[in-house]
């Protein structure tokens, strides 16, 4: 594999890992009960803009334009899941922007905070299949040798868990209460730990760099010892 595409495929993962790491925290209740709302707000501000820089170098690394007709369809697979993707952090910085701004305003702070986004959570779970899909055709459906496999399905286990934080956040009309805020926060944690396993677990090996030439050990007859 090319060292710059290595380098790229690091740089997404540790973008997944620290914007995991970041969702991680803010639903902790006892950290937002030590900083506060605009700090916990900016965790999760903080946490989107490195999952939309990771999802912007994931649709980069599968192609910037639509694959071809003919294009391998787990290839095609890849690609979609990766603008879904990107969509899907897009939504997040709109609602974490929004939460933000809210909690900063002195007026509108009481009872503010960050809530998990449904329409986020529903691209997530959209791409995350697409993405199981591709390695399904691609390899085996249960293939333990296969990192991407382990990591597919870590990051669908965590869609779904994102999913159930986005119903438990969901606002009942009659009461503007949350239906669980347990599972608001506790859906928003389990689903940012296995983006951050996933994310951690994909993260290829450093690219090696070529071995002196002996010209360039300063030794022309290529041996280790001066001539």
């Amino acid at each position: 594999m090319p060292a710059t595409r290595v380098i790229r495929l690091r740089r997404e993962a540790w973008g997944f890992a620290i914007g995991s790491l970041c969702f991680l925290v803010g639903a902790i209740p006892w950290y937002a009960e030590a900083v506060g709302v605009a700090v916990t707000d900016l965790t999760f501000f903080v946490g989107a803009l490195f999952f939309t820089a990771a999802a912007f170098i994931q649709l980069a690394l599968s192609g910037r334009h639509r694959p071809a007709r003919g294009t391998a369809r787990p290839d095609v697979f890849d690609w979609w899941a990766a603008v879904v993707q990107l969509v899907g952090t897009l939504f997040f910085n709109i609602s974490t922007t929004d939460a933000l701004l809210t909690a900063v305003d002195s007026t509108t702070r009481v009872n503010s905070g960050w809530r998990p986004d449904a329409a986020g959570s529903v691209c997530f779970l959209v791409a995350s299949t697409l993405a199981v899909v591709a390695t399904t055709e691609r390899d085996r459906l249960w293939d333990p040798n296969a990192r991407s496999w382990r990591c597919t399905w870590l990051n669908l286990l965590g869609s779904v868990f994102f999913g159930a934080s986005a119903v438990g956040a969901y606002v009942l009309p009659s009461t503007a209460d949350l239906v669980s805020l347990f599972w608001a926060n506790l859906g928003t944690f389990l689903g940012a730990v296995c983006f951050l396993v996933a994310a951690l677990l994909s993260r290829p090996a450093p690219p090696r760099r070529a071995a002196p030439s002996a010209q360039d050990a300063g030794f022309p007859d290529g041996s280790r010892r001066p001539a």
